[in-house]
């Protein structure tokens, strides 16, 4: 497994819909963050994007300096800037990051938002023109690794002697990820991209999801590699994991439910409609109307948009959950918790024991490995033991 964490650009709170327990966007938080996840060992961190976010390319560059082996899974969205700047701008970021772009690919699904970004095509208009976009951006990539050039006329996007001077690290082009859960989104998917997302559905729809793009994929002799965007809240008991589950939408009440549900029915995306369809539009909020599947919970996309459920439980039943998803196709889990920077920890130090992970702590730090101690030294003399009593607690202490 790769297991991604998340960089709140557009807030993070202790309490969905209130600003209470809240913090705000600050570059010394998203360092904290993206620092924390470095030292931990996650694979890389996603950094979202629209009106509600901060801009994802500046926020992530800022970071690189502050990290080593983080990766970035930088928003990218066709309509906002032409192919060719897009590929400049990931070339280097690639180079000046050693290698740790990860590209998500985003269509957008509000019409408002994107009629205030100056785009008004349909569903498939966006989709076509994201099609050529991804196409134009991935040749003048990969041709840059031997000073080609590019032409391209399309439907909607041309280029005439394409050339990028400054190849990326990453050979032909950093990895571009995708998630969209229409058929056009499914045919991009199959064609043009290296990692398929889902958001967290019942695994059993998600196996459908990935069966299809797998299908399509195979069709174009390609292969396509699949992850899955979930919340998550663990504790050491299911009883304390649920009850922060509750406390975390305990400041929520209907009119801020319906207030969201409103605003996220607007949008043209299959999956949001996907996502609301599993509590119901909010229209209820205990266990039994938000726990969807077993220790799967929709509590988050009451009032979130994009990924709106959680796996809740003890480490054990959250990486249990995570070897169903595993168990159906999934490479790479994109997780994230509230507050972010806690929740990073609890995680890892929770549940990263107990996965199959690609990446570890030990093989991310530069140089050798340290060994400890681990844990506050107890009575100023004694290292603290995994469990139970001290080491050498029957030792002699020396004056």
């Amino acid at each position: 497994m790769k297991i991604l964490w998340f960089l709140p650009t557009h807030g993070d709170s202790r309490y969905l819909g209130t600003s209470e327990g809240a913090r705000e966007v600050s570059l010394d938080y998203l360092r904290q963050i993206a620092q924390a996840a470095d030292q931990l060992g996650y694979y890389g961190v996603l950094t979202p994007t629209g009106r509600s976010c901060e801009d994802p390319w500046v926020v992530t560059a800022s970071l690189i300096g502050a990290t080593r082996n983080l990766r970035f899974l930088v928003a990218l969205r066709p309509g906002l800037t032409q192919p060719a700047l897009a590929a400049r701008m990931a070339a280097t970021f690639d180079r000046l990051s050693g290698g740790r772009l990860l590209v998500n690919l985003v269509t957008g699904g509000d019409s408002s938002e994107l009629a205030g970004d100056g785009l008004f095509q349909s569903h498939a208009e966006r989709y076509a023109a994201a099609g050529e976009f991804i196409r134009i951006w991935r040749e003048i990539i990969a041709r840059s690794h031997s000073n080609e050039s590019f032409d391209f006329k399309g439907e909607h996007l041309q280029v005439s002697g394409a050339r990028l001077l400054y190849p990326p690290i990453q050979n032909p082009h950093p990895p571009v990820w995708f998630g969209g859960s229409s058929d056009v989104a499914h045919d991009l998917a199959a064609e043009q991209v290296e990692t398929y997302l889902s958001w967290g559905e019942p695994p059993a729809e998600v196996r459908k999801k990935f069966d299809d793009v797998r299908a399509r994929a195979a069709r174009h002799g390609r292969k396509v590699k699949f992850g899955v965007r979930l919340h998550v809240i663990v504790r050491e008991t299911e009883e304390e994991a649920w009850a922060a589950a509750e406390s975390l939408i305990s400041r929520l009440d209907d009119e801020t439910v319906a207030r969201a549900q409103g605003a996220l029915g607007k949008m043209e995306s299959e999956g949001q409609r996907r996502m609301a369809a599993l509590h119901g539009q909010g229209k209820g909020r205990t266990r039994a109307d938000l726990e969807i599947d077993p220790h799967l919970w929709a509590g988050v996309g009451l009032v979130r948009g994009g990924a709106g459920t959680a796996i809740v439980g003890n480490p054990q039943q959250v990486a249990a959950k995570l070897r169903e998803y595993q168990a159906i196709g999934a490479e790479a889990f994109v997780l994230s918790g509230y507050p972010h920077l806690e929740e990073a920890y609890r995680f890892a130090e929770l549940v990263f024991p107990l996965l199959p992970l690609e990446h570890t702590t030990s093989d991310r730090l530069p140089g050798k490995t340290l060994t400890g101690p681990f844990g506050e030294i107890v009575g100023n003399h004694f290292v603290p033991a995994r469990t139970g009593r001290p080491e050498h607690e029957d030792r002699k202490v020396p004056a």
